[in-house]
Order: C-alpha cells, then sequence, then structure tokens
C-alpha cells in the first residue's frame, strides 16, 4: 500500500508542476489554487508514504515519477521536444524507478 501512496503521490507532483504552468507565474487564479492544493496533497501522500519506505528510495522515486509525468505531458500539451533522445532519457528515469522499486527491500 505504501508504493501506491507513493505512486499517487509523484501523480500529484506531476500535476503541481503542470498546474504552475498554468498558472502562469501564480496569477490565474484557478490554476494558482490547483497548484497549492495539489502541492499539499503531493507532499501528504509522499509524508504517509515515507512511514514505512526509506527516505532516499520513496523521494527518488517521487521526484522521478513527477520529471516522467511532466515530461511527457509537456509533450502532448505544449508541443515540446520529441526527440528520441529525450525520449530514451525519460525512459532511464522510469529504469531507475524500477529498479529502486525492485531493489529497496520493501
Amino acid at each position: 500500500m505504501d508504493w501506491i501512496i507513493l505512486f499517487i503521490a509523484g501523480l500529484f507532483e506531476t500535476a503541481w508542476a503542470i498546474g504552475m504552468k498554468y498558472s502562469q507565474g501564480f496569477t490565474k487564479l484557478y490554476p494558482s489554487i490547483f497548484t497549492v492544493v495539489t502541492m499539499g496533497l503531493s507532499v501528504s501522500l509522499l509524508s504517509v508514504s515515507l512511514k514505512t519506505l526509506p527516505v532516499g528510495t520513496a523521494y527518488a522515486v517521487w521526484t522521478g515519477i513527477g520529471a516522467v509525468g511532466t515530461a511527457v505531458l509537456g509533450i502532448i500539451l505544449f508541443g515540446e521536444s520529441k526527440e528520441l533522445i529525450r525520449i530514451g532519457f525519460i525512459f532511464l528515469i522510469i529504469a531507475g524507478i524500477a529498479g529502486l522499486r525492485i531493489f529497496a527491500g520493501k
């Protein structure tokens, strides 16, 4: 259950990063509210997962999920680069997340 909570926390991290883009420097009310709420949810869920997961592993996985999700949504929503090398590095982050999960000992 702790890994599921951590995964959801990572999804919320992706959500607040995308929300920040839409908030335009916190000048747009509703995207700003969305960003702050999802930030709070992300950090709160991370803290719940840290009750049982190692901090280094959990933090690396949390930021990795956020980085991959944000990079993918950047491509989809904002037309960011789809260069093969960039996609390859995104897959390396995913491999790192999987490796941490497999070898975390929990």
